[in-house]
């Protein structure tokens, strides 16, 4: 009896170990909103596609503004789901990079020379 106690118990210290959720990923096609958030009213109407993988608390991106290079992201997500970095765009110019991921909440805010304000749709 002594050994079926301790061989589940090490059957189950395996298994938990092992247990590790897939990545999800999310993505978002669509145009760009108001210009910079300096600019005020400046009409900004590029097209730009965002993905994003959420690995346990680990969050990247991929951007790519339409005839333009892919630039991407990195951030750590919090407990309330909300992340926060910048991205390196060209000309040595960043966008801040803000964003939620929840159940029935995914959204991601691109703030910088356009501002792209995208509501992720699961894979």
């Amino acid at each position: 009896m002594r050994h079926l106690v301790l061989a589940g118990a090490a059957a189950g210290l395996l298994l938990s170990g092992g247990v590790h959720a897939d990545p999800v990923v999310y993505t978002w096609t669509g145009l760009g909103g108001f210009g910079p958030k300096t600019a005020g009213s400046t009409r900004c109407t590029v097209k730009m596609t965002v993905n994003v993988t959420v690995d346990g608390d680990s969050v990247k991106g991929i951007f790519q503004q339409q005839g333009r290079e892919e630039r991407s992201f990195q951030a750590t997500l919090a407990r309330d789901g909300t992340f926060k970095t910048t991205a390196v765009v060209g000309g040595g110019g960043t966008m801040d990079v803000t964003g939620v991921i929840k159940d029935g909440e995914s959204k991601v805010l691109l703030d910088g020379y356009c501002r792209f304000d995208a509501t992720l749709t699961r894979k």
